[in-house]
């Protein structure tokens, strides 16, 4: 039996369990510099970490005077994210440790993502993560994304899980704000580094203020260990 009890454990995928902002980046590059926007940086583009693309082009739209319709960006952008996602996206080392390391205890998991249902298929198929991740929430799917607690709150009620029983592993700002508004713990794993003391990660149960250069599989099974055994909010 797992030492984890009833726990279950929810993904972010983008920056979490996969380096995929470097592809989110250069496909948003692109779409801009079609519209004449040829100055976007990799600190602009950090800027919009953890936010669906959606409301990524959204706030770009009026940023940048873009003209187009919102749907025809998403369409070009996704399209460009899909292509470069299938051509090379990595997977964090410990990161898939963890997951082979839960799934081979039997824990429930799934990936909650502000990224379409397209991108979320194509990288956990991609990287062999689709063998242990078969429960998968985009923001598309629901009503609000990050920081709404929604995408954490649908994939505990397909897990079966009520969200105090719920583990997020999170990245950005916005994802651990929303996973602290679905009454869920959370391990927090900053991309950016300079983000770390944003408040929003201040409610997490674990941060881990270098990001993925301090997380390891045993340090975060461990925690959950400890975390198991005691009240659902006493790290908070």
């Amino acid at each position: 039996m797992s030492s984890l009890g009833g726990t279950a454990v929810i993904f972010d995928l983008d920056g979490t369990l996969v380096d995929s902002e470097p592809n989110y980046f250069e496909a948003g590059r692109r779409t801009l510099a079609e519209h004449g926007v040829m100055d976007f940086t990799w600190a602009d583009h950090e800027r919009y970490v953890g936010i669906s693309t959606l409301e990524t082009l959204a706030l770009w739209k009026e940023r940048y005077g873009l003209s187009a319709p919102l749907d025809a960006l998403l369409a070009d952008t996704n399209s460009r994210y899909l292509a470069l996602a299938r051509a090379a996206t990595q997977v964090y080392p410990e990161m898939r440790k963890f997951v082979e390391l839960l799934a081979g205890e039997g824990v429930p998991l799934a990936v909650a993502s502000g990224s379409s249902p397209e991108a979320i298929e194509a990288i956990l198929a991609g990287t062999g993560l689709a063998e242990w991740l078969t429960t998968t929430v985009s923001a598309d799917e629901v009503a609000h994304g990050k920081p709404a607690p929604d995408v954490f709150l649908e994939a505990a009620r397909r897990l079966g899980a009520p969200p105090a029983d719920c583990v997020v592993l999170e990245d950005a700002a916005p994802g651990a704000a929303a996973a602290h508004a679905a009454g869920m713990r959370c391990i927090a794993i900053p991309y950016v580094a300079a983000q770390a003391d944003d408040p929003a990660f201040a409610t997490a149960g674990l941060l881990l203020r270098g990001g993925q250069t301090e997380f390891t599989a045993r340090g975060a099974y461990d925690w959950l260990v400890r975390s198991a055994r005691s009240s659902p909010f006493s790290d908070d």
